[in-house]
């Protein structure tokens, strides 16, 4: 049994991931947090080997980011160019 295996260690990743989604928001790192959840889940139940451990993960990553991109939309165009100084009372 190696770390692939082991529930726990997807679990640990997952916070890991989540971590560094809270110092670094732009909804990527959520994505792989949500894979390896999924894997934690699933490897505390059976022993899918590690291939298929790691194509779950995947997977279940780039489900996670697209499904987080529909949803949440992208962040693209959203920053406003600025002509007119607040401070200028005219």
């Amino acid at each position: 049994m190696g770390w692939l295996a082991l529930w726990w260690v997807w679990l640990v990743v997952a916070v890991l991931f989540g971590a560094l989604e809270v110092m670094l928001p732009t909804f990527v790192f959520l994505g792989f947090s949500a894979g390896a959840v999924a894997t934690a889940v699933v490897t505390a139940f059976a022993d899918p080997g590690p291939g298929w451990t790691l194509m779950l993960f995947a997977l279940v990553s780039a489900g996670a980011y697209v499904l987080l991109r529909v949803v949440l939309g992208s962040a693209a165009g959203t920053a406003r160019i600025v002509t007119r100084d607040i401070n200028d009372h005219r």
